[in-house]
This record gives structure tokens, sequence and C-alpha cells, in this order.
């Protein structure tokens, strides 16, 4: 049960609509104002700072919170017979965790990023709201600190330089969302992973379709870009 329960929470939690909730306390309709996104940079627009940044954060949670239950709670042994050890594993949660052996380690690992998929896509297509949503870049950013940590602080410098230098939010994701799958083959080929052919094959379908899936959320962005209409964050006057 541990190994399907884990992707149902995880899609069950990712599709709670967070910025439409935040939005409605306040009596607004986030659909119908802004970019009609439900997601934490429309809130942050159309309702406020202080809302959008616990959009964000909530939404952060929906990815970090299943995708953290789903590495602690599906582990694998290695070849010499050592659990795997993800940093970010919960360690109180290792008597509770189903164990496959070494040779099944792959399917620990694709049940465990099926476990954030799962978070990402029920925040993109919600059935609360008639299997729409945001476009994911939070929840997937809570979903790679659980499996890539460490690339994660990469992520958001890409994110941060590439947003100060342009004032769009959008083509700052959009650059984030294209350099997972690179840092992703950097780190296995640093670790050695990639030439022992031990790397996480999972990982990489997986950081190569939500990468996609971000880029395709965000065409509508692409073609406001291309027209000169996306909204851009301006500097504030001193």
């Amino acid at each position: 049960m541990t190994l399907w329960l884990c992707p149902l929470f995880a899609f069950l939690l990712g599709s709670i609509p967070f910025g439409l909730i935040i939005a409605r306390m306040k009596g607004i309709d986030i659909r119908a104002h802004g970019s009609g996104n439900i997601g934490a940079t429309n809130v942050l627009r159309v309702v406020g700072k202080q809302y959008g940044i616990t959009c964000l954060i909530l939404d952060l949670l929906k990815g970090l919170i299943p995708t953290l239950l789903g590495i602690s709670l599906i582990r694998f042994v290695d070849a010499s017979g050592q659990l795997n050890g993800n940093p970010m594993a919960i360690a109180s949660l290792e008597t509770h965790a189903h164990v496959f052996p070494a040779a099944s380690q792959w399917k620990a690992q694709t049940l465990q990023v099926l476990t954030g998929l799962l978070a990402i896509l029920g925040h993109n297509y919600s059935p609360w709201v008639g299997f729409k949503g945001g476009k994911g870049i939070a929840t997937s950013a809570g979903v790679l600190i659980a499996l890539m940590p460490f690339a994660v602080i990469l992520l958001v410098v890409v994110w941060l330089v590439t947003f100060f230098l342009t004032r769009y939010v959008s083509l700052a994701s959009i650059v984030a969302a294209a350099a997972i799958t690179p840092l992703m083959l950097y780190g296995s080929w640093h670790h050695g992973k990639l030439q022992d052919g031990t790397w996480n094959k999972p990982l990489f379908a997986f950081t190569l379709l939500i990468s996609v899936l971000a880029i395709w959320k965000h065409r509508t962005n692409i073609q406001r870009l291309r027209e000169g209409t996306e909204h851009r964050f301006e500097r504030r006057k001193k």
C-alpha cells in the first residue's frame, strides 16, 4: 500500500488550488484577473505581495512534502548492500520503508519520481478547478528540493540572474526549467554515476518531462514575449 499511497497522496495534495483559495478569501476570483493563472505570480500581482509569497510557499510545500515521504518510504539497497542515502530522506521513517533489492533499484527510483510528478500534475491539472491549474514552477521546485537538493541552489541562481537581467518572471522560469536536465546530468557525471552506469535513469526522464511540461505551460507567455506584451516587473524608482 505504501508504494501507491505516496503517489496518490501527492496528487491529492498537489491538486489543492491554494492561489484560488487565497484570492477568494479577499473576495477575488483570481481566474478573472491578470493572467488568469492561479499561481503565486498572478496572486502577487492581483492580491498583494504577502499573499503571493504565502501562495508560493504553499505551492512549494505541495511538491516537497509528498516527495519527501516518497523518498523516505520507498527505498532500495545498492550493490554493496547499503540502504540508499538521500540527504533529504526522513530518518525516523526508515523503519516503515518498503526496501527494494539492488536489482530493483530502478523500480524504487521510478516510484519516487512518480510521486513528485503526480504532485506537479495535481497542481497543473487540478480536478477541483476543471483540470486546470498553475504552471507548476513552485511545486516543481518543491519536488526538486527533495530529489536534487544541491541542483536547486544552482537553479535558483539561474532564475535570479535571468530575472534581474530581464525583469520577466516567465522568462526566468523558462530558462530555469531548461537547465534542470543538464544540471541533473552534470551531477551524475560529477559523482561518477554516469561512468559506472548507476545513474538515476528515472530521474533523468522525470527532469526532461517536467522541463518540457513547464515550458509548454508557458507557451502563452512565450507568445507575449515575442510580441513584446509580456508583463514586466519594473525596478522601483527611488
